[in-house]
């Protein structure tokens, strides 16, 4: 089953609603102190979960999978009350969360070494796949099924165990995912959760991050945090899979279907408040067009408004908090005190924030380059393809990007130019598969989720070989 630890204190911590001020949620609140016992659990479980059959460890996954659904209604209702979510938004993680449950469980037969042929005589010479051993996932509060459970399921399909550093702005969704986990019958410590007040974040983290059990740490979340985690476990030579902050862009080229280009944008830019890593945070469109796109993207988005999550009637709920309308207004002002226009939308006086679209923007604000991570989005205009292929590439980030053309060659040699981990050609910057290869470049991190490309980050390469012929050496 999964678990926390029977040494943990009886201290607890509270989640505030952030659209009502109410409690949302209560749990424990543990310290550096509780880590190397929770730590010890894992790896205690690690031989029995690591000696398992490709096959017995898949029927687990595939009963953790169901376990999630079965939860629909807990898990809408925690992510409504702790994040602000929609409705909406809150069954869309469950669904892709329980596919990359399935997906990860697929997988357990594809963890394969290879035979490399060798130059010496008679020698076998293998790679071979293997567990690392307890590995550390830390997840983050926008998408919190999704990403809870990709922070688990691979690494518990390749054979490791895990300790889930949960969220501290949601710790009843992400401690509902572990106790489906433990219902699917996960070995006693195969699966660990770790919950904490915000002031003891810094001091948990740095725990995990030290115990000598753990072996990697994936980490899903800002590019200043992730910073310094890389820099901790750079202390100890521990590889990291890091995937962190966005500035995705979105060009539009002059023979793009500007129709397409608007839902796919609209969606992009607005989907969860903007509050996602692969939000649009950057229409690029050729001057060519830019006025008609200007125009039907406004109208689009002015018809697009924000309410109570609980009522279920608009399609953008609460962001997080104070902090991020706070944010979102700073850039608006910045912007439009620099000579940007706003096309709709605009500042807001509390985490009910309107859907926000700036025009002209240009280098000089703040907006340009500094992440939002919230409902707002702005309108760059470019002089023709090759400078909005430059600007797109204007910023450290490099997660996701999109560009739009109705010539697909043309679409995939602009795709090709782009600094990013992921570009989609005529669709949005925000598209998640659990089987496909998820990560960026730049201040966007490092290393791959999803599929194969998550077996690698998640086992250690082992060079192997077997010698058949009697040897001879020259000394």
């Amino acid at each position: 089953m999964a678990s926390t630890s029977d040494s943990i204190g009886s201290s607890t911590f509270s989640r505030l609603n952030p659209l009502t001020g109410e409690v949302a949620s209560s749990a424990p609140a543990m310290q550096s102190s509780d880590i190397p016992a929770i730590a010890a659990k894992a790896q205690a479980a690690f031989p029995a979960w690591s000696s398992m059959g490709p096959n017995a460890r898949r029927a687990v996954l595939m009963k953790a999978a169901d376990a999630l659904e079965s939860r629909k209604d807990d898990f809408v209702a925690a992510m409504m009350a702790e994040t602000g979510a929609t409705a909406g938004w809150a069954m869309f993680n469950l669904g892709l969360a329980a596919s990359t449950v399935r997906e990860a469980a697929a997988m357990t037969t594809q963890i394969a070494g290879e035979v490399i042929p060798s130059d010496k005589p008679g020698c076998v010479a293998m790679a071979l796949k293997e567990p690392v051993g307890v590995l550390l996932g830390i997840a983050p509060w926008n998408a919190p099924i999704i990403l809870g459970v990709r922070a688990i399921a691979m690494p518990l399909a390749c054979g490791n165990t895990v300790i889930f550093k949960a969220s501290e702005a949601c710790p009843r969704t992400h401690a509902l995912i572990v106790e489906a986990f433990a219902d699917a019958g996960f070995p006693e410590g195969a699966v660990n959760v770790v919950t904490n007040a915000p002031e003891d974040a810094a001091d948990v983290v740095g725990a995990l991050i030290d115990a000598p059990e753990v072996k990697r740490i994936n980490f899903t979340g800002s590019t200043a945090v992730g910073r310094i985690i890389a820099k901790r476990a750079a202390e100890h030579l521990k590889p990291c899979l890091l995937e962190l902050g966005g500035k995705a862009p979105l060009i539009v080229l002059d023979d793009a279907d500007l129709d397409e280009a608007v839902k796919a944008a609209a969606f992009g830019a607005f989907m969860n408040q903007g509050q996602i890593c692969m939000s649009t945070e950057r229409i690029i469109v050729v001057d060519a067009v830019a006025d008609a796109f200007a125009d039907k993207f406004a109208a689009k988005v002015s018809a697009m408004p924000t309410g109570d999550p609980r009522e279920g009637t608009t399609p953008l709920g609460a962001v997080i908090d104070r902090k991020t309308v706070d944010h979102v207004n700073s850039l608006i002002e910045d912007a439009t005190a620099k000579g940007a226009r706003l096309l709709t939308g605009g500042t807001a006086d509390s985490v009910l924030m309107p859907a926000t679209v700036v025009d002209g923007v240009t280098d000089g604000m703040n907006l340009y380059r500094d992440e939002s991570f919230g409902p707002v989005v702005a309108l760059i205009r470019a002089r023709d393809e090759a400078h909005a292929i430059e600007l797109a590439n204007d910023s450290e980030y490099g997660l996701s990007a999109a560009v739009f053309t109705r010539d697909t060659v043309r679409g995939l040699k602009v795709a090709k130019q782009i600094r990013s981990g992921i570009c989609h050609v005529n669709g949005p910057t925000v598209h998640d598969e659990a089987q496909m290869p998820f990560g960026g470049v730049g201040a966007s991190g490092y290393g791959k989720f999803g599929g194969r490309q998550g077996i690698d980050s998640f086992t250690e390469t082992r060079w192997i070989t077997i010698e058949t012929q009697p040897g001879h050496y020259p000394i």
